[in-house]
This record gives structure tokens, C-alpha cells and sequence, in this order.
């Protein structure tokens, strides 16, 4: 049992449940696997092995009183740096925050403790969850498993590369502009950034977060298999009075016909010959599972969305947060807010809140004729690291292959990354996008896709 780290969450639980295995032994099993390669790819930043031990202690001894320990009961998880876990530091990447000591759990860990998770560590970020690449000036930069070269995402990228190279059998990231889907990308798992109120969110140890964030800046899964998405996402969303945008949403809507709309270059996007061959290969699986694949010539309006969203992210209290990079001297942070400054600042909220109305109802106006929509995640293959730091056309690179990421969340729609495969040891994926409140679309959709190719699996870094 060596290699429990390489099991999915599913078959964990399924091991620790019937005590064919302990919580203790899947435990010290992640520790030694983080032991081993997190050196290499400085995925957890904070961990605590005695209390790692201790909370697997305790699934142990519910499972003996003869207790349901859960779904997720036993499994080693890992949460990103930026929500609160009581006793540890909610830096978000920032040596600002290294002392903002969390006194309670944010509703997510809750969840996820109900749920029988074990709390493995805490994963990086980059400084502010800015950017599509993981470095800050606090915890250091964190490498992709697969190619040291290529950025392992952002701003989930500790999460991305953790589940990945096999620490923690499910991520939590969140994603606000694509902070979930683009590091699952990058690494070559699945991750889903959830509707806008169906995981609940608070972070006692930070100022309320302005309107932009809290309507669309969520919580989710990442994961090596569609099935351990679906537990993770069932764990998280539990109700939390604590998030007032939380909504008791079912997480099965009513039946629709298995309709997809695939769009292979939404919006201007002109996405690279492998991107669009991924999404390609991805209608033809669904096609073979069932689906009925209609090839549509471009999708409700992206770049006006992820205009909009860029604006509301950044431009809510711009002045604010670049006191804030200033103060902090992150170079990455710094070039995100002052190579967006012409596009948000000035900033008129009611303005957008109006619009995103409109945008909305013309994107669950076509939800109504599909199940779900199947295009890019990016414009390009997972980005050389640090790219976006090279120079000002690098910069306008990146944001423009972002589209597809940065639009979703304005219309506070859930998306799923779906990883198809590798383009040498590059990885490629899909986006799926559904109505509101539909993950169950997406995860249908997605499970047809991850059954037609070749299963995601744990990795040791590559060199």
C-alpha cells in the first residue's frame, strides 16, 4: 500500500470506509509524498504533519465507534493559501498578510471536515491571486510537475501542481478570471470553478471583500478524475449562513437533451492549431458517448464579458490596490495592475452591474437551447513561465489568450476544465460551460470526455 497517494479520493474513501485501510496510514502516506517531491515543485507552503496525523486520528476513531466518517471521510486534501484555516496565516501570497492568523475556518474547510477530509497543507499562490503564474516574494515561486518550464497556473497554481504530482487526492482553489480552470490546464487535471453562490465563502481574517469579488470570485475543486470533482463539489457546497450569496441550489437540475454547442474559436480568440484540435477531439468523444455535437460559429458575447469582468476584478478600488502592490513590491502584482490600468481605471460599477444583466440573460437565453458549450480554456498551449513579465506584448499575449477564462465569471456561470491530453509533455484540455447552477451538465459532459481518452493520472516532477 505504498502508493496510496496515487489512488483517486473515491477508491481512498472506499478503502478507508470498509478498513481495508486507516486515515493514519493514508495520511503518513501524503506526508511522505509531499516529503518527497514538494521540494521540487513548492506546491503546500504551510503544513503541520502532527495535526495532519491528528485530524486523521480522529476519522479513525469515528470509524470505530461504528460512525460514517463521510465521502470523503480520510481523504488527504489540500486548500489554498488565501482562505482562512484557523490557526494559520491567510497570506493570499503576501508578506502583508503573514500575520493575518486565521481564528476560524472559512465555510469551505468547514465543508470539507464535515465532509471527512483530512486538511493535508496549504497550497501557493501568487501575490494577490493576481495572475496565471505562481510566484510571490513571501512563499517563492511553485513549478509545474510536468514541465518546470511552463507556469503551472495561477492563481491556483500550488493547487494545480499538488494534485498533480499526487500530494492531496482533491485541490481547493479559487478562481475569479480563471484562477480554478487555468492551473488545472497547466497541470493536466480537472478542475471546476462552481456557479457564483454555490460554495459558500468568509474570511473573518480579511476586510469584507468589495462587490466585484463577491459576486464573482468562487471556490472549487480540483482533481486527477471527474468522480472525485462531483464528492468535492457535493463536500463544498454545503450551506454556511455565513455567505449571504450562498443559494441551497440542488446539485441535479431537470434533464436536458444531451445538446452541445462547440465553438472553436470564440469571439476573435484565433486560438493555436493545438487548442483547436483538443477541443475537436473532445466533440468527437462526446459525439461517441452520445451527445449530439453542433459546431457553432461563435458564441453569446466573451470579450465584452471579459472586459467587464477584467473592470470589475481590478478596477473596484484600483487605487487601493496598487497602494496595496506598492507597499507589497511584487513585481508580478505590479505589472497585472499598472498593464490593466488603462482598461479599468476610471470605474463606473453601476455601469457594469447594468450590463452584466444583459450579458447574463442573452448567455442563459442560449443555456436554454444547450446543455452545455465546449471551447478553450486558453487561446494557447500552457504559457512559458513567467511570460506575462516578459515584455508588453508578452503581457497582451497572455491576456488575450485568457478570453474564454476571464468572461465566465462575469455572468457568474460555473466552467469545468477537462484535461484531454499531452502535446509532447505539454498539457492540453477543453472548457464546459453550462447555465447556472448546472455543474451536473458540465460534469456529465466531462465524465463522456475523460472516459474517451486516457485517464489523468499522479506524476513524479519532471527534472
Amino acid at each position: 500500500m505504498q502508493d496510496l497517494w496515487r489512488l483517486s479520493a473515491a477508491e481512498m474513501a472506499a478503502l478507508i470506509s470498509s478498513k481495508k485501510v486507516s486515515a493514519r496510514e493514508a495520511a503518513a502516506a501524503a506526508l511522505a509524498r509531499l516529503d518527497a517531491v514538494n521540494p521540487k515543485i513548492n506546491a503546500v507552503v504551510d503544513h503541520r504533519p502532527e495535526d495532519v496525523l491528528a485530524q486523521a486520528g480522529a476519522i479513525d476513531a469515528a470509524i470505530a465507534r461504528g460512525e460514517d466518517a463521510g465521502p470523503l471521510g480520510g481523504v488527504p486534501v489540500t486548500v489554498k493559501v488565501n482562505i482562512d484555516q484557523q490557526g494559520f496565516a491567510t497570506t493570499n501570497g503576501l508578506k502583508l498578510q503573514r500575520d493575518a492568523i486565521a481564528k476560524a475556518n472559512s465555510p469551505v474547510i468547514d465543508n470539507l471536515r464535515k465532509s471527512g477530509a483530512v486538511i493535508l497543507g496549504r497550497t501557493n499562490c501568487p501575490a494577490f491571486s493576481y495572475r496565471w503564474f505562481t510566484t510571490n516574494l513571501i512563499h517563492g515561486d511553485t513549478k509545474n510537475p510536468r514541465d518546470p518550464g511552463i507556469t503551472p497556473g495561477g492563481s491556483s497554481g500550488g493547487a494545480g501542481a499538488a494534485v498533480a504530482a499526487g500530494i492531496g487526492h482533491i485541490a481547493h482553489g479559487t478562481d475569479i478570471a480563471g484562477s480554478i480552470r487555468y492551473p488545472a490546464y497547466a497541470c493536466g487535471v480537472h478542475g471546476l470553478r462552481p456557479t457564483m453562490g454555490r460554495i459558500a465563502a468568509f474570511n473573518a481574517a480579511l476586510p469584507e471583500r468589495p462587490i466585484g469579488p463577491q459576486i464573482s470570485a468562487v471556490s472549487g475543486p480540483l482533481a486527477r478524475t471527474i468522480g472525485d470533482i462531483r464528492i468535492a463539489l457535493a463536500a463544498m457546497s454545503a450551506r454556511d449562513y455565513r455567505d449571504p450569496w450562498w443559494v441551497p441550489a440542488p446539485l441535479e437540475g431537470p434533464a436536458m437533451p444531451k445538446r452541445v454547442a462547440m465553438c472553436l474559436n470564440p469571439d476573435g480568440l484565433d486560438p493555436v492549431p493545438e487548442v483547436k484540435a483538443a477541443v475537436a477531439d473532445a466533440g468527437k468523444r462526446l459525439e461517441r458517448a452520445g451527445w449530439t455535437v453542433e459546431e457553432i460559429a461563435d458564441t453569446p458575447p466573451l470579450r465584452e464579458a471579459a472586459d467587464l469582468q477584467t473592470k470589475l476584478w481590478l478596477g473596484d478600488g484600483y487605487e487601493a490596490q496598487l497602494e496595496a502592490a506598492e507597499r507589497e513590491g511584487d513585481p508580478g502584482a505590479l505589472a497585472c495592475l499598472r498593464g490593466n490600468r488603462a482598461k479599468v481605471y476610471p470605474f463606473d460599477l453601476s455601469k457594469a452591474l447594468t450590463r452584466r444583466a444583459t450579458l447574463t440573460r442573452e448567455w442563459l437565453a442560449f443555456f436554454e437551447q444547450y446543455a452545455v458549450l465546449l471551447m478553450p480554456v486558453s487561446g494557447e498551449l500552457p504559457f512559458p513561465d513567467q511570460l506575462d513579465r516578459k515584455d508588453d506584448a508578452s503581457f497582451t499575449r497572455v491576456w488575450h489568450a485568457q478570453l474564454p477564462q476571464i468572461a465566465i465569471p462575469f455572468m457568474g456561470l460555473p466552467g469545468l476544465t477537462v484535461s484531454t491530453g499531452l502535446v509532447g509533455r505539454v498539457p492540453v484540455g477543453v472548457q464546459l460551460v453550462s447555465g447556472r447552477y448546472r455543474e451536473d451538465l458540465c460534469l456529465a459532459a466531462g465524465e463522456a470526455i475523460e472516459a474517451g481518452g486516457t485517464p489523468s493520472a499522479a506524476i513524479d516532477p519532471a527534472g
